[in-house]
């Protein structure tokens, strides 16, 4: 289970639908936050407390503000797809709202505190997550965000800021957890450039649903193989892989870049998913062109010298029978 992401440029990053990074550098602003993800089990009626360490690596002195956001997924109907943001709210997300703070005067608060660091230094925060006295089954997901309030202005008068964040990974010991996916769209497809030009002839795809109450680890595995059983390429143990929280289906997909230019190819697909697991094969032609003139061409040679032989054979049984 980990957090990935991009640092956030935005007026409000509580709405941006990107993933949380661990640093960020905007500007002049230059933040880090460690660790990035708290693997935690959860209880009722219970306090968990934890801290983490926020470097301004910059070199003016920087105001941050701290809080938790809930962490889920959005479904696009213009892209057909569903988008990490920090703003919607589900059974998954209450955590979010069981976080506390320690503020500098040493009190804690759900509200947003805010705290001073010196260029080139770094602050120790305390947060605290307590329970009620009734927790949802399964998963519970959510954002701790360190927030600049004190970014740079760009020459075009925007004001940049920085959010990095740590991803908090709940999961309730009571109840039953359900690890459930669902596996759809397997494809085997070229890709393309932002010129619409091919760039892989090898581009594999599938989408995975999260239909349980847990979060679990999908991955696929590109294989690609010659027609004379040579292996071509196979993915990576450390890619094709993304974490499926529940309420949400994401894209898992990979694809062999460096690809040759012709050639007949057998290729498989296989995506595996909590428990389950499907695969796709097919026979891939590139850029058969090539492939057509020499086979015609050899099989050219292959004729001339076949009725070569036969002539070749005549003439001697006709001087035989002289």
């Amino acid at each position: 289970m980990v957090g990935l992401g991009v640092v956030f440029c935005l007026e409000n990053p509580s709405f941006a639908e990107e993933e949380p990074e661990s640093a960020g550098a905007v500007g002049g602003t230059s933040i880090s936050l460690s660790p990035v993800s708290n693997v935690l089990q959860l209880s009722s009626n219970s306090t968990y407390n934890n801290k983490f360490e926020v470097k301004n690596e910059g070199d003016s002195n920087m105001e941050i503000e701290v809080y938790a956001a809930p962490y889920s997924y959005i479904y696009s109907e213009e892209e057909d797809s569903y988008k990490l943001g920090f703003s919607k709210e589900n059974n998954f997300t209450q955590i979010s709202r069981w976080v506390s703070f320690k503020d500098a005067g040493g009190n804690w608060t759900k509200d947003r505190p805010t705290y001073n660091i010196k260029a080139k230094d770094s602050l120790e925060i305390e947060y605290r997550i307590v329970t009620p006295d009734n927790i949802p089954a399964g998963g519970q997901y959510a954002v701790i965000f360190a927030h600049t309030l004190t970014g740079t202005i760009a020459s075009n008068g925007i004001k940049t800021e920085a959010s990095p964040g740590l991803v908090l990974f709940g999961r309730s010991i009571e109840g039953e957890a359900i690890t459930k996916a669902e596996i759809n769209d397997l494809k085997i497809d070229k890709s393309f450039d932002q010129n619409g030009t091919v760039k892989s002839d090898f581009y594999a795809s599938a989408k995975v649903k999260n239909v349980g109450n847990i979060d679990f680890n999908a991955a696929g595995k590109l294989k690609v193989d010659s027609i004379i059983g040579f292996s071509n390429y196979e993915t990576p143990d450390d890619r094709g892989r993304v974490s499926v929280i529940p309420e949400s289906e994401l894209s898992v997909y990979d694809e062999w870049e460096d690809s040759p230019s012709f050639g007949i190819y057998h290729v498989s697909w296989t995506v595996t998913a909590a428990d389950e697991t499907q695969t796709i094969e097919k026979i891939v032609f590139v850029n058969p062109l090539p492939l057509i003139i020499i086979s015609i061409l050899l099989l050219t040679f292959i004729v001339v010298m076949l009725i070569m032989f036969i002539r070749r054979r005549k003439v001697r049984q006709s001087k035989m029978a002289v």
